[in-house]
């Protein structure tokens, strides 16, 4: 079994035992719609997944994607900020994930911002259902910079641990600030 060690591959491997099928899933940032794919897949034909996404470029290729796997209808996707989810979804939902930086091999100077971010994951935690979880993708280094992770990282150390458990891994031989895999389980 050939296994990969991309940040991405590690957090649909631990959301598997979150979703089922007829759930409701969010993908914050949809990109190229890899995550969008694995979350339709994972629900089932009368589940639906969410994908929310500022750049039309990203939008259109998760909707190539989608419908050349037959998925597409298993999902909604919005030109919208992540920071708006909940003027679009109202039911509660299993999983949510968030690859947080920019569009790979896209503008760099359109990234996800601290203050956006925040809001999301608010908002997806207020959503999200007992036993569900919230996946977060950190990538900090470079040009995506480092206040985003900081503030997502203090709010989520702070929350009260008898209603969610967060845990935070790491590629801890990685050089170079490798990006965070990190999970929000509500209790």
């Amino acid at each position: 079994m050939e296994r990969s060690y991309q940040i991405t591959a590690f957090c649909q491997h631990f959301l598997k035992e979150y979703i089922g099928e007829n759930d409701i899933c969010i993908d914050a940032t949809a990109g190229k719609g890899n995550d969008t794919e694995f979350l339709c897949r994972m629900v089932g034909p009368k589940g639906k997944v969410y994908a929310f996404d500022v750049q039309k470029e990203a939008l259109e290729y998760t909707e190539k994607r989608l419908e050349s796997a037959g998925l597409l209808e298993r999902s909604v996707l919005i030109a919208d900020g992540h920071e708006q989810i909940q003027n679009y979804v109202k039911e509660p939902v299993a999983a949510v994930m968030f690859n947080f930086g920019y569009l790979p091999g896209g503008d760099h100077r359109v990234a996800t911002s601290a203050e956006t971010s925040m809001a999301a994951v608010r908002q997806g935690m207020e959503l999200l259902k007992t036993g569900g979880v919230i996946s977060l993708c950190i990538y900090s280094g470079g040009d995506t910079g480092y206040e985003e992770r900081d503030a997502l990282l203090h709010f989520l150390k702070e929350l009260d641990s008898r209603k969610w458990l967060v845990i935070a891994a790491s590629y801890y031989n990685r050089k170079n600030d490798p990006p965070l895999p990190v999970f929000v389980i509500r209790l």
